[in-house]
């Protein structure tokens, strides 16, 4: 079974159907036995997204930095969780700990995961599946810059044909489904 590692936000953001479809995605990777690793957290996307896993009987693991467990507050009910020292060692155990990576909407913590991700695999220090699950078109404006960087000369268009994008939760899972059935053999959760 992979491990999915989701990155979003710690707010709810302003469209309803953001939380909406982290809760159904958590409940979706639960439904499959897929474990969950995540930024820890039970404030916003992050928390609808755990609570939905844990709700279904998911295995869930937060990672969370020591600073930011007063401000962010650890979900409670998590099978697995680690306290880190800061950020870059959050993405670090995540990137150890995932099978494949997605990104809801979320702010500059998102969206420096997400870019972390896809500059290691375009670096080829692994060959990860990074998939965008794209609620309310959010991502479209940062696809949109992307594309201009592609056009530019600054990216090479596999990374971003490379990038699997859904807008449903079900469509998510196919997506990443097609690519598991492509890639290395995974591993289960000790």
């Amino acid at each position: 079974m992979p491990v999915i590692a989701v990155f979003c936000g710690a707010r709810t953001g302003t469209d309803p159907r953001y939380l909406l479809a982290a809760r159904a995605l958590g409940q979706a990777l639960a439904e499959r036995a897929w474990p969950l690793v995540y930024g820890g957290g039970r404030l916003g996307l992050m928390g609808a997204l755990a609570q939905g896993a844990l709700d279904a009987g998911g295995h869930v693991t937060g990672v969370i930095p020591g600073f930011l467990s007063t401000l962010e507050v650890l979900q409670p009910g998590l099978q697995t969780h680690h306290t880190v020292s800061d950020l870059f060692a959050r993405k670090a155990l995540m990137i150890e700990l995932a099978d494949a990576f997605v990104a809801l909407p979320g702010g500059i913590g998102t969206l420096d995961e997400l870019l972390e991700v896809m500059a290691w695999r375009q670096l080829g220090c692994f060959d990860k599946p990074v998939a965008l699950l794209n609620t309310a078109r959010y991502f479209d404006p940062w696809r949109a810059m992307l594309a201009q960087a592609v056009n530019e000369g600054f990216v090479d268009p596999l990374e971003t044909d490379r990038l699997l994008v859904a807008d449903e939760v079900d469509g998510l899972l196919a997506t990443l489904d097609k690519a598991f059935a492509t890639s290395a053999p995974r591993r289960d959760v000790a």
